[in-house]
């Protein structure tokens, strides 16, 4: 039974409009016009009356490493992906790929098995997975564990690019591999983002070339932009088609740092990310990654020496302080989470947008911007 959306600010092409209702029929948005004119073209269709809350389309995080009290380390399996997503849903994230923080092979296969079971069993919401590390260098670990790293050879590019549904993300090192290798990820249908890098500018320009698409949490865990030289931040400021991730929750980036950065590159070449762990969603004060304590306060994740450990950070906070602390128009925030990723996932032209055709996947938000309804796939939460 085709429902229909009305009553509320539906986010179109950049901006809302009051006057527009939506009709969603099975999985698909089926039509957007006046309400009159959609309940005379869908007589059957069921009201559902938004009250004036804005309607928008659903986030697409691209790193979530955890959520709801589970890390995907811990246990790679159907059912803590299930509870990452129900997680992060409460937040507006319609998409995601739960993130596979650097470990052992055996481990990265168990996960890609448990996301391809995900997938076939319908879990709401996975688009595929995100495998970060562990080729990468020691350099610039952060919270991973430098004695999982490893060099990417034949092998580990058979076994990343296996899975055939869905979306794999791999993020990496460049400096660590030649464009060779990179090229044979791309060409097995994977999606490449150099992160946690120390390579210089000449390096990335080669990896570029060589298909790399993407930039993992930029500025964080990659070398920096000097006068002399530009490094992974020079070279990803400088390109303009590239997406690069940024965890906007005033813990990872000085916000003045994210407004220089989008004076320098268009603003659809940015997406939101979490790089969630498991206190999104969950109580408590703490969790462990792979036996080290992590300690959560005041928003930011923290190991024993003070390092930055994933975030603290859903999705709806992220959008909210895309607007709050950087300065961004609501429909540009809103698009940083949705239509960005998607394009970054080549997904552009099924989600990401309210758009006839598309994926119903849409979120309700109240004037906090607080989610308070969602659908994935045009179903909403059980």
């Amino acid at each position: 039974m085709p429902i229909l959306l009305h009553n509320g600010r539906i986010l179109v092409d950049g901006a809302f409009h009051e006057d527009l209702a939506v009709v969603v029929d099975g999985d698909r948005i089926a039509a957007i016009g006046p309400e009159a004119a959609l309940r005379a073209a869908f007589p059957e269709a069921t009201g559902r009356d938004l009250n004036g809350d804005r309607l928008v389309p659903g986030y697409i995080d691209t790193q979530v490493n955890g959520g709801g009290g589970v890390l995907f380390n811990d246990a790679p399996t159907v059912e803590t992906i299930a509870r990452i997503g129900a997680a992060h849903r409460r937040f507006g994230t319609t998409g995601f790929l739960p993130t596979l923080i650097s470990d052992d092979l055996a481990v990265v296969d168990r996960a890609i098995d448990a996301v391809e079971q995900a997938m076939a069993e319908g879990v709401p919401g996975v688009l595929g997975i995100h495998i970060e590390g562990p080729f990468l260098n020691v350099a610039r670990k952060g919270i991973h564990d430098p004695a999982r790293f490893r060099t990417l050879n034949d092998e580990a590019v058979r076994l990343l690019t296996r899975m055939k549904t869905g979306r794999t993300l791999i993020t990496l090192a460049p400096e660590t591999t030649t464009p060779d290798m990179i090229q044979a990820l791309i060409a097995g249908g994977a999606v490449v983002a150099a992160g946690h890098t120390d390579a210089d500018y000449a390096t990335i320009r080669a990896a570029l070339d060589a298909g790399l698409t993407g930039f993992t949490h930029l500025f964080n865990a990659m070398s920096p932009l000097k006068s002399r030289a530009p490094g992974v931040v020079g070279a990803a400021l400088e390109n303009t088609t590239a997406w690069c991730g940024v965890i906007v929750d005033g813990h990872h980036v000085d916000p003045v740092v994210l407004k220089l950065a989008l004076r320098c590159r268009p603003a659809d070449r940015f997406m939101l990310v979490t790089d969630a762990m498991p206190s999104v969603g969950a109580e408590g004060d703490h969790f462990f990654l792979q036996g080290r304590r992590i300690t959560v306060k005041d928003g930011a994740c923290l190991d024993e020496r003070g390092v930055l450990a994933g975030s603290d950070l859903d999705m709806a906070s992220a959008v909210r302080n895309a607007r709050d602390l950087i300065g961004l128009d609501l429909p540009t925030a809103v698009m940083m989470a949705s239509g960005a990723p998607a394009a970054f996932l080549g997904l552009e032209r099924e989600r990401g947008r309210i758009a006839p055709g598309f994926a119903a996947d849409l979120v309700r938000l109240d004037d906090d911007l607080k989610a308070v309804e969602s659908w994935i796939d045009g179903r909403t939460a059980a």
